[in-house]
C-alpha cells in the first residue's frame, strides 16, 4: 500500500516537516550568504553550507516519507547525499584556486602573493 501525504501518521508527518524545514532553512541561509557577502572569497563558503547540510535535511525528510509511504526501506537518496557532499567542497575549492590564480595574474593588491613552498596554481 502506498500512502498519500495526507495519510501519513502524525509523528511521521512532523518528522518529515521538521527535516524539510531544516534543510530548506539551511539552503536559504547559504543563498542569503551568497548574496550578502561582499567578496568572492567570502561568498564561496556560504553555498557550501547550504548545499551540504541543506541537502542532508531534505534527503532525510524524503527518506522518511518514502520509507513509511511505501512500507519498505528507501535509502537510495543516500547516493545523492554522498555525491553532493563529496563534489561540493571540491568544486568550490577549485573555483577559489582559479579566482586566486586570476587575481594574482592581474596583480590585485588585495590578494596576498604566493607563499614560499606553495604549489603552482
Amino acid at each position: 500500500m502506498i500512502y498519500e501525504a495526507t495519510d501519513l501518521p502524525l509523528p511521521v508527518a512532523i518528522a518529515v516537516a521538521v527535516f524539510l524545514l531544516l534543510g530548506a532553512t539551511l539552503a536559504l541561509i547559504g543563498a542569503i550568504g551568497f548574496l550578502r557577502l561582499p567578496t568572492f572569497y567570502e561568498r564561496i563558503h556560504a553555498p557550501t553550507l547550504g548545499t551540504s547540510w541543506g541537502i542532508g535535511g531534505i534527503m532525510l525528510g524524503s527518506m522518511i516519507f518514502f520509507s513509511v509511504g511505501s512500507e519498505r526501506l528507501v535509502i537510495h537518496e543516500i547516493l545523492i547525499g554522498i555525491f553532493v557532499t563529496v563534489t561540493t567542497p571540491v568544486t568550490f575549492m577549485l573555483l577559489a584556486r582559479a579566482a586566486l590564480h586570476r587575481d594574482r595574474t592581474e596583480r590585485n593588491p588585495e590578494v596576498p602573493g604566493k607563499q614560499t613552498g606553495e604549489a603552482e596554481v
